[in-house]
C-alpha cells in the first residue's frame, strides 16, 4: 500500500497568512514550493528603488524557507520572477545569478502591472526538488 507523502507547511509569521490562506512554503514529499516572495521586513519595503537589493533580500528569504523545509538553494529547479519594470532585468538577473550561478534553475521573468505595494519592484517564486 502506498502512503501519501507528508505535507509540511512553513510559515513566514505574516499576519496575512491566515487571512489570505497561504504560507511561505509547502513541502510534499521531495518537492518544496516557495510562495511569491517580496522584499518586505516587518511590514516595511527593503531596498526602496533598488531592484538588486530587493532581489537579494527576497532570495535570502527564499533560502531560509527552503532550509526550514529541509532543502537548499542548490536543489532549486525553477524560479519565477515578476517585475514591475522589465528594463531593470539586468540588476535583478545579476542578483539571481549570484545565488544560482552554479545551479542554474530554469527561470522565467515577466513584467507585471503592479505588486501588492507600489514600492515593490520584484516578487519571486521558487520550486525545489530534494534529491
Amino acid at each position: 500500500m502506498n502512503e501519501r507523502p507528508k505535507r509540511v507547511e512553513i510559515s513566514s509569521g505574516s499576519p496575512w497568512e491566515p487571512i489570505v490562506g497561504y504560507c511561505r512554503a509547502v513541502r510534499v514529499g521531495d518537492v518544496v514550493e516557495v510562495a511569491g516572495t517580496t522584499a518586505m521586513l516587518e511590514g516595511k519595503v527593503v531596498g526602496i528603488g533598488d531592484p538588486y537589493q530587493q532581489t537579494v533580500h527576497i532570495l535570502r528569504v527564499i533560502q531560509d524557507a527552503l532550509q526550514q523545509a529541509g532543502a537548499t538553494m542548490e536543489q532549486v529547479v525553477r524560479t519565477r520572477m515578476y517585475v514591475t519594470d522589465i528594463s531593470l532585468w539586468e540588476e535583478i538577473g545579476r542578483a539571481h545569478g549570484e545565488f544560482f550561478r552554479d545551479t542554474r534553475p530554469v527561470s522565467t521573468m515577466v513584467e507585471v502591472k503592479a505588486l501588492i505595494d507600489p514600492e515593490l519592484l520584484v516578487e519571486i517564486e521558487a520550486q525545489a526538488i530534494i534529491i
